[in-house]
């Protein structure tokens, strides 16, 4: 009993469920350097070319611009709505701030074939068609919650006296917030702004429904999986795509860490 009892169950159980959620994830590199087209083992052999045949073809160039497009004004207009929201509600008690807060984050349960679908017919309804203009729309939406949750964390520590101080000597509100918010908390902007562009960038609902004849990059990828000739190359773009999501998260986690640490 005493020798059961020793047995780390909880490291175990952590390690195989990280191995099961990880490890298919962890598969798409390697198939990606396979020289055959069919994903299946044993590898035939090492290659480079589906990496180098991506440079080549002008659709997928175009969906990489417009999901560039879409994720860099989704940043920084979920990251400015999120910056005045998160200031809000740490720095101010009013009527309602809980039920408001509780609608902001809401797309985080809401299911996004939902969100997807009231979304084109709201915005046709309006005389918007789809296009990279309710791509944006619509990610910004989804992308609020996460903007305001690390603001929040970046103003939760925040002394209060120093706005105080600026005051004092003179300043506007507009010069202090400009000379003295900013900067402090200019570590938890830039994590928001790549947390919701890679939340922008990976996004694929959405974009499916809303994105019409301008595709953002996981449409392209998601028209390409269903020919068993093009998956080698789907597998590489993924690769790159998985490595630059992984780049920005910890590039990300790395801002939110030092926003904690300055506000403090």
């Amino acid at each position: 009993m005493t020798a059961v009892a020793r047995i780390p169950w909880l490291l175990i159980y952590a390690t195989a469920y990280l191995i099961f959620l990880y490890l298919p994830v962890l598969l798409l590199p390697l198939f990606s350097f396979n020289d055959g087209t069919i994903v299946a083992f044993p590898i035939k052999g090492f290659t480079l070319k589906w990496y180098a045949q991506l440079g080549e073809q002008e659709t997928l160039l175009n969906a990489m611009v417009n999901s560039l497009i879409v994720g860099s004004v989704t940043a920084l207009a979920a990251t400015s709505l999120g910056l005045f929201a998160a200031r809000a509600y740490v720095r101010y008690r009013f009527a309602g701030r809980e039920l408001s807060e509780g609608l902001v984050m809401l797309p985080l349960v809401i299911p996004g074939i939902i969100v997807a679908s009231s979304m084109l017919v709201l915005f046709i309804s309006i005389g918007l068609k789809p296009s990279l203009t309710t791509v944006i729309l619509g990610h910004t939406f989804v992308a609020l919650p996460f903007a305001v949750s690390i603001m929040k964390s970046a103003f939760d520590d925040f002394d209060q006296s120093l706005e105080e101080a600026a005051y004092d000597l003179g300043e506007t509100v507009v010069g202090t917030f400009r000379r003295v918010t900013l900067p402090i908390v200019a570590p938890g902007i830039v994590s928001s702004l790549l947390v919701t562009f890679t939340v922008s960038f990976d996004e694929f609902v959405l974009a499916f429904f809303l994105s019409g004849n301008q595709p953002t990059l996981p449409v392209y990828i998601w028209s390409q999986i269903r020919f068993p000739a093009k998956l080698p190359n789907t597998l590489a773009l993924g690769s790159l795509l998985l490595m630059s999501s992984v780049i920005l998260l910890l590039i990300a986690e790395y801002f939110r860490r030092r926003s904690t640490k300055s506000t403090s």
